[in-house]
């Protein structure tokens, strides 16, 4: 939380891209389920009663693939830097918090290079390294990085002016 009249330079909230909205992923599941049902009836038709079971798993498995992906998708992760601070806040899917604050005059932005789908974006203080946007493109994590570095030089020069 920043104090009264403190200076935000950066207040930025990550979050994963989502796939389906919730009524995107009502119409895939509906589409599932009739689709499943259509074939059922064909087997059920033709005598090959165990098929239909195996229908149902499909789209069971659909379901609960849809729904982890659509739960996972839920994460965010919070950064704000002021003049003396740095604070990242992680919102897991289950909805545990975690938190850390680093003074903003010792932090520093590393991604490592060449910057490819698996390389890291972190932000260091001593030996301590936290890995923010895991689930970024290589460009946006470019992007994210130069705005990190540019925000912790504004606040630097804020405490620090030269």
């Amino acid at each position: 939380m920043t104090r009264y009249g403190e200076t935000l330079y950066m207040d930025a909230v990550l979050t994963p891209n989502r796939s389906l909205s919730p009524r995107a992923f009502t119409g895939v599941m509906i589409a599932v389920a009739g689709l499943s049902f259509l074939g059922g009836i064909v087997f059920f038709s033709i005598g090959a009663i165990p098929v239909v079971g195996f229908f149902g798993l499909d789209a069971l498995a659909i379901w609960l693939a849809l729904r982890w992906h659509i739960r996972k998708s839920s994460e965010e992760t919070q950064v704000r830097i002021t003049a003396e601070t740095l604070s990242l806040t992680h919102r897991m899917a289950n909805g545990r918090e975690k938190s850390a604050t680093i003074p903003s005059a010792f932090a520093r932005v590393e991604l490592d290079t060449p910057v490819t789908p698996t390389s890291c974006l972190r932000i260091e203080h001593g030996r301590t390294a936290y890995v923010i946007g895991r689930f970024l493109t290589p460009k946006e994590r470019q992007s994210l990085a130069k705005a990190l570095r540019a925000a912790l030089a504004r606040a630097r020069s804020e405490r620090l002016p030269a």
